[in-house]
This record gives C-alpha cells, sequence and structure tokens, in this order.
C-alpha cells in the first residue's frame, strides 16, 4: 500500500461514481470481465465433463482456479510496470481501468430502476426491474418482496462489487484486483451449488468466501457512516448493532454482514423466506423487530445510504493516502 495506489484508487472512484459502465462504451469495447468469463468458460468445457468423481472433480476445479488466479496476477503485473513507465498518462491509464472493476454508479442506476418502475409500471414493472439484479422468482414477489430484493442486492453488491475490488487494489495493485475479479466472476459463474458444479466450482466458491471475508466486514462500518450522513446517528448504531447480531441468520458467511448493516440502517426487515428456480429457500428474518413492510421509499433511502458509504469510502482511502505522503 502507498501514496500512489491510494490516489489512484481515489481517482478511479470519483470516475466510476460520475461515469458508471456507460452503456456506449461497453457496446463497442469487450469489458475485461467479458475475458475472465470466457477463460472460466474454456476451462468449465475441457475439465468439468466425464465420469470423474467427486474428489477428481474437486481437484481439477481447485487447479482451474489457481491457474486462472496466476495467469490475472500475472497480467496485472505487466500492465502495472507499463503504467509506471508511462509516467502521468499512465496513472490516469489505471485510474480508468480501475474505475471498470467498480461498480457504484451502475449498481444504484439498477437499483433506483426498481423504485422507478414499481411507482410507474405497477408490480409487474417492479418484477421485471428486479430481475435483472438478482436470481430469486420475480413472480413470487409482492411489492414489499420486491423492495426487499432490491435492497439486499444493493446491501450485498456493495461489499463485493465495490469495497472488495477497492480493497484488494488497495493491498496488491492491479494484481490484487486481477485476481480478486477472476476469483469472484469464477464464483459467479461455477461455484453454486447445482449437480454440474458442486465440486467443480467447490475451490472458487471457498475461495471467493475468503477474499470477500475483510470486504463483508468493512462493510458495516461504511453502511453505518453512510446512515450516519443522511439518517442520524441513532441509524448508524441500528446498523451496527443489528449487523453483529443478525448476520449469521443469512446463508452466507459474509452476504449477512453488509444486509444485517443496511436492515438496521433503514428500520426493516431483510430477507426471510425466497424461492429460486421453483426451490423455496425458508431463512429467518434479518432484523426482525423492524418494519415488516417495505416500500419504494426504502429503496430510494438505500441507495443514500449506499451512496453515503462510497463517500465515507473515498475519504478513508484520501485520509490513507495524506498519512502515507506524509509519513
Amino acid at each position: 500500500m502507498t501514496a500512489e495506489i491510494f490516489l489512484i484508487l481515489i481517482v478511479a472512484l470519483i470516475i466510476d461514481r460520475l461515469v458508471g459502465d456507460p452503456d456506449w462504451l461497453w457496446s463497442r469495447v469487450t469489458h475485461p470481465v467479458v475475458f475472465f468469463g470466457k477463460a472460466i468458460g474454456l476451462f468449465d468445457r475441457a475439465l468439468n465433463r466425464g465420469s470423474a468423481g467427486a474428489g477428481a472433480l474437486k481437484m481439477r476445479g481447485l487447479a482451474t482456479i489457481l491457474l486462472l488466479l496466476m495467469a490475472s496476477i500475472v497480467v496485472g503485473v505487466v500492465l502495472n510496470r507499463l503504467f509506471g513507465e508511462l509516467g502521468a498518462i499512465g496513472f490516469l491509464l489505471e485510474a480508468f481501468l480501475v474505475a471498470v472493476f467498480l461498480a457504484q454508479k451502475s449498481l444504484a442506476e439498477h437499483v433506483v430502476r426498481v423504485a422507478q418502475a414499481l411507482r410507474g409500471e405497477g408490480l409487474e414493472g417492479g418484477r421485471a426491474a428486479v430481475s435483472m439484479i438478482v436470481g430469486r422468482d420475480p413472480k413470487t414477489l409482492d411489492e414489499p418482496g420486491v423492495c426487499r430484493a432490491a435492497i439486499e442486492s444493493l446491501a450485498e453488491n456493495f461489499s463485493d462489487g465495490v469495497v472488495a475490488p477497492a480493497f484488494w487494489y488497495a493491498i496488491a495493485g492491479l494484481p490484487g484486483l486481477f485476481a480478486y475479479k477472476m476469483l469472484n466472476t469464477a464464483d459467479s459463474m461455477i461455484g453454486h451449488k447445482s449437480p454440474k458444479y458442486l465440486h467443480f466450482g467447490w475451490a472458487s466458491a471457498r475461495l471467493d468466501d475468503l477474499a470477500n471475508w475483510p470486504a463483508a466486514r468493512l462493510s458495516i462500518l461504511l453502511v453505518a457512516a453512510g446512515a450516519r450522513l443522511y439518517r442520524g446517528i441513532e441509524a448508524a448504531r441500528n446498523a451496527i448493532a443489528v449487523a453483529l447480531r443478525d448476520h449469521g441468520l443469512h446463508r452466507s458467511p459474509n452476504s449477512g454482514w453488509p444486509e444485517a448493516a443496511m436492515s438496521g440502517a433503514l428500520d426493516i426487515q431483510l430477507a426471510g423466506p425466497r424461492t429460486y428456480s421453483g426451490v423455496r429457500v425458508d431463512e429467518p428474518m434479518i432484523n426482525e423487530p423492524g418494519r415488516s413492510v417495505a416500500i419504494p421509499e426504502d429503496i430510494d433511502a438505500a441507495v443514500s445510504v449506499f451512496y453515503g458509504a462510497c463517500s465515507a469510502m473515498t475519504l478513508a482511502f484520501a485520509a490513507a493516502a495524506l498519512v502515507a505522503l506524509l509519513f
């Protein structure tokens, strides 16, 4: 962690906050994550087949993710050295590249569309909008369920789409950022517990849990900071209290932290029973003492807290950069 790393990250966060993921750009240029996905798919097709047993598939999956991580680290090292030779231009190029792997504006925009659709098109519009960002069956959701799903997605993706990539870039520069994004992409593609990927994706899922461990816990402090900024000191305290109390109610070892923090900040219930591909998943409500009926205005409030949390993170890196420059 150096002052230059922090300064690049601050610029990247500002770029992502202002620009996001413009359609005009990615309709003409291939997003780097697409290349990650193609590499993962290549290994999947080559190694996740045949009559291999569970142990063999786990070893193949482990070899796959280790090779992909090594390749992503090598690419990160090469680009880091290249940008280092380009001076100020390299600084800006690296900042733009880092911004590509962050998701502040794009995430907020997707979630805001859910509230807008509920207001303008009713329940069916809200279901269609939320189906773009969650995996659960939208037809099973009533309006409060649509609102909860949008808020949960915002909180979870704040951790693994904003905090985690920023954290790993701060720790290990481009190699750390690329390795994290490769791992996170692999988890989303092969890390789920379907019959096809239960064993082959096991290593990717476990390593992704490990990589997201720090960000998930840091996210509760950032959500509390965002709540303090937009909703007051009691909301901030409640965010931390609910996160510490209820994070374990979530099936994920990491997602429960930011979701519980957001639940406390807004004083609403989140999680609970959900349906995925026709299969009902029964889980307890996070923050059961909170309000049971979420409304579109809660989505608006969650986005405000989210942006406040992003601002708090940027300021924290600015403080770290100042300390690094002075000492």
